[in-house]
């Protein structure tokens, strides 16, 4: 039985090759799947990015969306953190509308949201912003009177909570076949270019 489609949170790392984001991308564009957000970065181990990516799924589908990423080639470690306590982030710039008259009450309302300003002109000022995507959003919707003139946003990134410390990267695990062969899939080196 299928739960309703919500918004689900993997944690991804792999390779640090060209290309391995383009296969990722495409796994989830030829299933089907509106991809949220999606953010790559290095990790600590050399060779090592991490993707968190946040789409809509159910129960069911996360699981498939697991599996299939571990079948890339290039994917170490793969962790569906939806249910899992984690710290979940965002970053934005807010470019508002701010001349003389008001600049002082946008600035005074970026800092209830603890927002620093980062960039200020004549007519207008930038706001730099990290938190949840609620805090973000309840940003944007206090300066949108003031008039906006430009967002951008990081997209999520996750990671466990301190007290979850298990999680990093790992190679892939794998389940014996029934042919009673118990050594991990081969890795096939021609699918990596």
């Amino acid at each position: 039985m299928s739960t309703r489609p919500s918004l689900r949170t993997f944690i991804a790392h792999v390779e640090d090759l060209p290309g391995v984001l383009n296969r990722v991308v495409s796994l989830m564009r030829r299933r089907n799947y509106n991809i949220e957000s999606l953010t790559v970065g290095r990790t600590a181990r050399e060779a090592v990015s991490r993707m968190t990516i946040v789409l809509e799924a159910d129960a069911d589908a996360a699981r498939r969306i697991e599996a299939n990423l571990y079948k890339l080639v290039n994917v170490l470690s793969v962790e569906d953190v939806t249910d899992a306590a984690t710290v979940v982030r965002e970053l934005a710039l807010v470019k508002v509308r701010a001349d003389g008259k008001v600049r002082s009450e946008v600035i005074r309302l970026c800092e209830v949201f603890r927002a620093r300003v980062v960039d200020v002109g004549t007519e207008a000022l930038v706001a730099e912003i990290t938190g949840t995507a609620d805090k973000i959003d309840g940003l944007v919707d206090v300066l949108r009177p003031f008039g906006l003139l430009e967002i951008v946003r990081t997209g999520s990134v996750a990671m466990r909570r301190s007290a979850e410390a298990g999680a990093g990267v790992e190679t892939k695990s794998f389940t014996p076949d029934d042919d009673g062969d118990d050594a991990p899939p081969a890795r096939d080196e021609t699918k990596a270019a």
